[in-house]
């Protein structure tokens, strides 16, 4: 039994806690808050996940000192944290420790793949990447999930995924930490579409249309910065696609089905972070660079930023020349 490290205390970083704790492992979750970590140590619950009991092995803490003797650290925060905190890390964990990124996300200022920012702060530390379909509420209730992490070390890559595997969540394993990234910070930004579509009462053969499309434009994008296809084509691609795509559950399809009815940006939120809200600008300018041509991604970034309604990207999307599909 070793020690695991949770870096983020939302739903998923709870949801991901218990999993460890149930699969053998001890688990100490940390989050900024000492408050709140008292608060769950003593009631033995997350109020973002109000139904679930937090797991005997899980230890609550506001004190990063305590992943110190982590045999792996999982960080579940936002995506744009993931610099501060990994900067944060690097003075608390020796150096050997994997650090598995949780966050489907691109770094905004420097367009960044989350990999590329953790391996500039911690060059000599092993990255992997967890990624697929799966809603935290899903996980945390003991329903069955299955994900892929990827490392560059495919020995590591299948000590990480073996490590973190139990009775409802199987994890598979891939050494293309580049396309796992991709396909989860990706479809983020394609469920906001699809979440317009709905919204907006434009039918299912639409969205499937949509789908379809967008997913075309996220191989491209992929293969374009050297992922593997077979990558896409599975669990934290195509499947995290099929689920985000499809369900309200998520935060970008929701906040996208929103803005179909006629929400304002800021009122679409919920109150809630919107990762593919953030993202669509980053992926976009990150396609321009390598001449990858994203048009259902360039509308979502159009229709957040305001540089276009909702209609007028639709209109755009439909008006574009007939052409050969690819």
């Amino acid at each position: 039994m070793s020690l695991v490290g949770i870096v983020g205390a939302g739903a998923w970083g709870t949801a991901l806690a218990n999993v460890a704790a149930i699969a053998g492992h001890r688990v100490t979750l940390w989050m900024r808050d000492a408050g709140h970590a008292q608060a769950m140590a003593r009631e033995r619950s997350n109020p973002r996940l109000p139904d679930v009991a937090l797991h005997g092995g899980v230890q609550p803490t506001a004190a990063l000192d305590d992943l110190a003797s982590a045999a792996i650290v999982l960080l579940v925060t936002p995506a744009q944290t993931t610099r501060d905190l990994a900067a944060a890390l690097q003075r608390v964990l020796p150096e050997g420790t994997p650090l598995i990124l949780c966050a489907k996300g691109l770094e905004r200022g420097t367009n960044r793949f989350l990999s590329d920012v953790v391996a500039q702060i911690r060059p000599r530390a092993p990255v992997a990447v967890l990624s697929g379909p799966s809603f935290a509420a899903d996980v945390a209730r003991g329903l069955p999930t299955a994900v892929t992490l990827a490392c560059r070390d495919p020995a590591l890559a299948t000590a990480l995924a073996t490590a973190l595997s139990g009775p409802s969540l199987r994890v598979y394993h891939r050494t293309d930490v580049r396309g796992v990234e991709i396909g989860g910070a990706a479809k983020n930004v394609l469920a906001i579409a699809c979440g317009a579509v709905s919204g907006r009462g434009l039918g299912e053969s639409a969205r499937a249309a949509l789908i379809a499309r967008g997913f075309a434009e996220l191989l491209r994008f992929a293969e374009a910065f050297g992922a593997e296809r077979e990558t896409l084509m599975g669990l934290s691609g195509l499947g995290d696609v099929v689920l985000t795509c499809s369900s309200a559950q998520s935060r970008n399809f929701a906040f996208g089905e929103r803005l179909g009815r006629g929400a304002p940006v800021a009122q679409a939120t919920g109150g809630k972070l919107v990762e593919g809200a953030l993202t669509a600008p980053v992926l976009v300018a990150m396609a321009r660079e390598k001449g990858v041509d994203m048009p259902v991604s360039a509308a979502v970034d159009a229709v957040v930023a305001g540089r276009a309604s909702l209609d007028e990207a639709i209109d755009a999307i439909l008006q574009r020349p007939i052409k050969s599909e690819s």
